[in-house]
């Protein structure tokens, strides 16, 4: 079992930016990929970035390519998503899941164990 524990999220101005973390409990963090994904009201969940065990690969969706970006810290069991120029249509409950696999990051299916969420919200 892996517990996931988001943290960061708050309100912000649009051109403003947010780091967001995820705190891993429980069984060993490694060699799990992580993934963040965000769901706005009425709306699917979405993927957003993603991470191998090593930090060595990553993947982005199209809308936050170059504003975004995801890392992780092995030793302290904690992966991060800064997010720059935030964007009005940013705004959802942002949640980091990890994954055994590592292929099709961006479906939701592919994670094991998710956490609460951490809502983000930008204002125009």
């Amino acid at each position: 079992q892996v517990q996931l524990v988001e943290s960061g999220g708050g309100l912000v101005q649009a051109g403003g930016s947010l780091r967001l973390s995820c705190a891993a409990s429980g069984r060993t963090f490694s060699p799990y990929a992580m993934g963040w994904f965000r769901q706005a009201p009425g709306k699917e969940r979405e993927f957003v970035a993603a991470i191998s065990w090593r930090g060595t690969s990553t993947r982005y969706t199209d809308s936050v390519k170059g504003r975004f970006t995801i890392s992780r810290d092995n030793a302290k069991n904690t992966v991060y998503l800064q997010m720059n120029s935030l964007k009005p249509e940013d705004t959802a409950a942002y949640y980091c899941a990890t994954t055994r696999y590592y292929t099709n990051w961006p479906i939701a299916g592919t994670y094991d164990y998710w956490g609460q969420g951490t809502q983000v919200t930008v204002s125009s």
